[in-house]
């Protein structure tokens, strides 16, 4: 899943020499966590709600309001912006621009194409759109999870015994933290299993697997193992 096809495309972006007083303007109309500063069409910096705060008058000021507003309109985006602006490729995998923000502590960036021109923005809201999808959780339906040997074949068997009961799966994820040497943690989300037909599922399950929990959304039911 690549960043080009999960970014915002629309770019709402500020020019350095607009006022702090625009830069708050546009992220309020548009709803939207940061803007792109443009420098005669280049990409120079970007400016969040949290500049935005840091630079904002203390309440505590004595100034009175025309002369707060006055003051923010004279104060440039150019002199609050952060400068050189952490961006993603486009064609970056969703998994590597979340790997950017977390080793930069960010929340959004710019994304640009192959010749350096802003192309979209992708921000923490969208990797959550992301997982959303990868997870099948819309689908509602059953999440088992499971702790199982390392080993070719060893989902399959799990997958297997799904099948068998009419089970279709949405999402099957998988992976090596917090687990002991030669196994990992599997998470298979699926559903079309006739109600009376699952405590059955899950004992055969069992005999494959440490069967970790389970998460019902239809019964809104939820078992710790």
């Amino acid at each position: 899943m690549l960043v080009k096809d999960w970014m915002t495309k629309t770019v709402i972006t500020v020019d350095e020499n607009d006022s702090m007083q625009d830069a708050m303007k546009s992220l309020k109309e548009y709803d939207i966590p940061m803007l792109p500063v443009m420098k005669r069409g280049n990409l120079v910096g970007i400016i969040t709600d949290r500049d935005l705060k840091r630079a904002s008058p203390s309440d505590a000021t004595t100034l009175e309001v025309h002369e707060l507003l006055f003051l923010v309109s004279k104060i440039k985006v150019k002199d609050i912006m952060t400068k050189n602006p952490i961006t993603v490729p486009f064609d970056f995998t969703v998994e590597e621009a979340a790997e950017v923000f977390v080793k930069n502590k960010i929340s959004g960036a710019p994304v640009m194409d192959h010749e350096g021109q802003i192309i979209g923005t992708i921000t923490k809201g969208d990797l959550f759109r992301v997982l959303i999808s990868l997870t099948g959780v819309g689908q509602r339906g059953i999440q088992f999870a499971f702790q199982i040997e390392d080993r070719p074949g060893s989902i399959k068997e799990l997958a297997d015994i799904i099948r068998q009961y009419g089970g279709r799966m949405v999402s099957i994820l998988s992976t090596y933290e917090h687990v002991p040497k030669g196994y990992r943690k599997v998470f298979i989300r699926m559903y079309g299993v006739e109600r009376e037909r699952l405590p059955k599922l899950e004992d055969d399950l069992r005999e494959k697997a440490t069967l970790l929990y389970v998460v019902d959304h239809r019964e809104n039911r939820r078992e710790i193992f």
